[in-house]
């Protein structure tokens, strides 16, 4: 049973940029670099036929543009208990309408909706231990975070292990934004 989600992928330079923020906390767990993505959708486990629709109903989304992605501060998950870094993106109607319709295409499929609201981000460190005060102290004296852009030209379906941390995550499908 294939654990899938559809997301974008982050360039090399960026992932590189990213890559500059890891250390420095107490208690994260890093994700590797070659991780890095933006989930639009988590699909999770589910049979092999339903991963064949779920395939085969992105294949049929309405064309578009490319999209402009931009990272623009560091952030966390979880307020007095963070549970993970992350890497804001400004949300754009782009990325909004994206997100939307593969949200749709995948309910076709059969799959219940997402519980939680869209937040584009890229996380860069999950927290187990992590305390409030660490995370902002961080944050803080992490330094200026550069504005870091670029042009999503597709959205993939990824594939994962079903462990902690997900990685190494397989594209098993390419969906042009042309």
């Amino acid at each position: 049973m294939p654990r899938l989600f559809a997301g974008l992928e982050i360039p090399p330079e960026i992932r590189l940029q990213l890559s500059g923020f890891r250390g420095g906390l107490p208690g994260a767990r890093w994700v590797d670099p070659d991780n890095y993505h933006m989930t639009l959708r988590f699909i999770g486990d589910i049979d092999e036929p339903t991963a064949h629709d779920v395939l085969s109903i992105l294949g049929g989304r309405r064309q578009r543009d490319p999209i402009a992605v931009t990272f623009d501060a560091l952030d966390s998950f979880g307020g007095a208990r963070p549970h993970a870094v992350f890497a804001r993106a400004v949300p754009t109607s782009d990325l909004n309408d994206l997100q939307a319709e593969i949200e749709r295409l995948v309910r076709k499929a059969g799959l219940p909706p997402e519980k939680r609201k869209f937040f584009p981000h890229v996380t860069l460190a999950r927290l187990k231990s992590g305390s409030a005060r660490d995370v902002a102290g961080y944050i803080a004296t992490s330094g200026h975070f550069p504005k870091l852009s670029f042009m999503a030209d597709r959205f993939v379906l990824f594939s994962s292990r079903g462990t902690t941390g997900g990685g190494p995550y397989v594209v098993e499908a390419a969906y042009p934004l042309a």
